[in-house]
This record gives C-alpha cells, structure tokens and sequence, in this order.
C-alpha cells in the first residue's frame, strides 16, 4: 500500500487564499469538496490553509499527507444510487497555532488571502474575557480570529481591499452576526485602535451560512475496500451523503468572487438564511441531538439502525412529526416533505453515522437545536414534549460515563461542562444532577429550572432510566402517548 502525499500522487497546485479553521471531516467532505469544485469548473484557483483551532487536533496527520485525502460520497440522486471517491487536493498544510502562532500570524501577510471558513462546533464561536490580545494564541475561535485580522490591518495599513470575507459554519442562528459582535467585544475589551475597528466593520464581510450535509466521518467498514481501490493507505479517508445546501446570506458581489453556485452546486445566496436554517436545524439536528443518545444507550449505533428499529424508530417520529415540527412557522405541507426527506436521509443504506461522533458537544448542540422547540412547544401545547425531554434525561445519562456493555463511553465536551456532570453523578442523587444541570447558566445562558415543569420530568427520567434501562423508558413513553 502507497503511503499518500505530494510525491506519489502529484496534484495541481493553487493559490492559497483560504484560511479554514477546523480540520474535522464535515469541513473537508463539504467546504473543500466545494472548493474542489470551484477550482475544476469555474476556475476559481483557491487552495486551503488549514488552522487547527484547539490544542490538540488532526493537523500532523493532514500534514503528513500534504493535504490529500479521499472523499467517498454515497447516496440517491434523481432516483440513481450514487457512490463515488475523488481524491481531493486543495488543502495544502495545516498549522497549529499553539505551536506555530508566528507562521499563523503570517498567513496574514499574504496579499492573495480572501476568504476565512469555519466550522468549531456550537461552542466555538464565544467570547471569553480570559483571553489575551497577548496570548500566543488566544484560547477561542473569534480570539484567534482578531489577531490575525489585527496583523493584517497593520501589515497593509488598513488598506480597503485587503479586508477579508468570512463565511462561519457554526449551526448557530445568524452564525455571522453572533461572530461580528464576538470580534467587536474583543476589539474593545482589547483596547485595540478604533481604525482597525473601524476597517473590519466596514472592509470585512461576515456573512451568516447554514450547511447541510450528513458526513458520518471515517468509513471503518469500507476503507480497506477503499484503500484497496485507490492503491493508498489513506488515513484521512471521510465520507458523506450525495446531499449537501450551504445558504449563505451575503449579496451578489460576494457570489461573483465565491461562484459555487457556478459550479453546479446546491449553493444559494439569499437576502436571509432564517427559513432555511430554522427548518434544517429543527427537523434534522433536532432529531439527531436527541435519537444519538437515546439509541444509543439503547444498544444501537447509527442513525439508520435508529429509524429503522421498531422503538426508537418510533420515538424519532414522534420527536420529529409529533413535537418539532409544529413549533415551525412554514406551510405543513412544506414541512412534512421535508421531515420525510430527512427521515430518507436517515435511512441512506450506503451511510453508516455513528451516533457516538454526533454526541460530540452534546448540550451546547441540545441549546441550539432542541430547546427552541421545547420552549415553543410549551407555549402552543400548555405541555412539556416528552420526546424532547426524554433526549435531554439521556444527554445527562451519557455524560455519567462508563461503560455501555464492553463499549467504553468517551465523554467529549468543554471540561467545564464534563467536570460540572462528573461532580453531579458523584452525588448518586438525580434531584441534585437534573436541578445542577439546569441551572447551569454558562451552558444554558438561563437557569432551566425555571422552565415550568422541567425538573420534576428529567428527574423523573433520570431515575427511570437508571431503574429500567433506556430501552425500556422509550417503550413506557410511546405507550403512554
């Protein structure tokens, strides 16, 4: 087997003007397939610079590669079964800033660096006060962001057209004004030159983005196979669903410089991403926050074993059909074609989506993607959704850790929050875990025990699950419903 990199697979080499931070496998099986398509249709000549965003990350083995790596798409497109793997190769190095600031910095003074993409996860765009301009490099996603912003103001003194424009992937709501206010917060609480805050309002785009693409990660079943095919040991392999919408809310201008949607792709600039995202994060993430833990902890291990079994199957429905999709606004008949999309992409018989990678970031994605719905539920039906509550009784359930048979559960969340749950199940008193973890204010940005009747119903499902089993709760809730 041919270990992969430059040398045994020679590719085309771009202009680096991508600046992506996240190295994970939704970035590279949906933001730099879609480059990959830019380049190879529209000529669009743009490699990807790669920032590792965390101390600890993927970048010496993307590194190791040069970049390269093999995307398996699979699915059904216009009735046809689709499975297909392309070598990808716009990424053309990865740094880490804990360990390279001087050459992250650098990347500023690059004269051709237009674009910034990322994708932290629900947690990453934050302000933190405990970051320093100082800092070598600051701790968070918008921290990192305003130094390096800072470095290129002053290397091309405020010049207007070296401002760069910045797409957030983040599945959070109006990602690009949540990100602009985290970048203003810093600048003034940095002290930093009103010009330079001046010159990123006015100079630099950041423009909010909804992504849709279901990508399950590192194929284990199939990779020899694909290995075997490809003649390399491709350790970066990811695959993802046929089906991808990125909607990004930005004007013309930014279209002609960003042609994907020139490129044959399903990519829409819109006056406002609200509808789009409001459906696609209620009616798909919704459901897949909740029905990961809670199949789970049910003995299942992706989403398509999920739908397709009698009980749990019949709990996604219900959470989907029965709770979420009232508390949208759209046309019904809209909405139901959607969902039974949703539910077809679930079932794609070429995907296999762990639920494990999706429990990654649990309550920041549960905040985000479930509880709107909850709260707007409560308030049309006067009634808790039990679905949803369920979800959260088993998100804590989780986070208790252990083992699920001889399946060591791994735990991967802000250590705040995993200390604050270890400290709860320390206590062996669900009243004390259900009511410490509603009240925790820096997950929720609220104290959920104010929710009427939340407490009593997680706790109630915290002890019933501890007594009879996951399995059995979800039975009991269908039953009574």
């Amino acid at each position: 087997m041919i270990e992969l990199n430059r040398q045994t697979s020679p590719n085309k080499q771009y202009t680096e003007r991508i600046i992506q931070f996240g190295e994970g496998n939704f970035l590279r099986a949906f933001i730099d397939w879609i480059v990959w398509n830019m380049n190879d249709k529209t000529g669009f000549d743009s490699s990807v610079v790669v920032v590792q965003p965390i101390p600890n990350g993927m970048v010496e083995t993307l590194n190791a590669q040069n970049g390269l790596y093999h995307l398996t798409l699979k699915g059904i497109d216009k009735g046809e079964q689709v499975y297909t793997t392309q070598l990808l190769d716009v990424i053309t190095r990865g740094l880490n800033p804990y360990n390279q600031f001087d050459a992250y910095l650098k990347l500023a003074e690059n004269p051709d660096m237009r674009f910034v993409i990322s994708n932290t996860t629900e947690a990453g765009i934050a302000f933190d006060p405990e970051n320093k301009f100082e800092d070598k490099p600051a701790g968070s996603y918008p921290g990192k962001l305003v130094q390096l912003l800072h470095h290129r103001y002053k290397t091309f003194n405020g010049a207007k057209d070296k401002g760069l424009i910045i797409f957030p992937c983040e599945l959070i709501f109006e990602n690009g004004r949540i990100l602009k206010e985290c970048i203003n917060k810093y600048i003034k609480h940095w002290n930093l030159d009103k010009d330079f805050g001046k010159w990123v309002n006015e100079h630099c785009g950041i423009y909010s983005t909804l992504v849709d693409r279901i990508v399950p990660g590192y194929p284990r079943e199939t990779a020899d196979e694909i290995k075997a095919k490809t003649g390399f040991d491709d350790k970066l392999l990811v695959e993802g669903e046929i089906f991808h919408l990125w909607v990004i809310e930005a004007p013309e201008t930014v279209a002609q410089e960003f042609p994907a949607d020139k490129a044959g792709l399903n990519v829409l600039f819109v006056p406002s991403e609200k509808p789009y995202h409001e459906r696609k994060v209620t009616l798909l993430n919704g459901p897949h926050t909740v029905l990961s833990p809670v199949g789970y902890l049910s003995g299942l291990n992706t989403v398509r074993e999920c739908v397709e079994d009698k009980t749990i199957g019949a709990y996604v429905r219900k959470v989907m059909f029965d709770e979420l999709l009232p508390t949208l606004n759209l046309p019904a008949n809209e909405l139901l074609r959607f969902a039974n999309d949703v539910l077809d992409r679930f079932r794609n018989p070429f995907v296999k989506h762990q639920v494990t990678s999706i429990m990654l970031n649990s309550f920041p994605k549960y905040k985000t993607r479930d509880l709107p719905g909850l709260k707007t539920y409560l308030e049309r039906k006067g009634s808790l959704p039990e679905g949803l509550v369920l979800g959260l009784a088993a998100i804590i359930t989780y986070y208790k850790g252990g083992k699920r048979g001889i399946d060591e559960i791994v735990v991967q969340d802000d250590h705040k929050i995993t200390d604050l749950l270890q400290q709860l199940w320390k206590t062996g008193s669900v009243e004390q875990i259900a009511k410490g973890v509603l009240a925790a204010d820096f997950i929720w940005g609220e104290n959920l025990n104010k929710i009427q009747g939340l407490t009593t119903k997680v706790i109630s499902y915290l002890a019933e699950i501890q007594d009879k089993g996951m399995l059995k709760v979800v039975k009991n809730l269908l039953k009574n419903s």
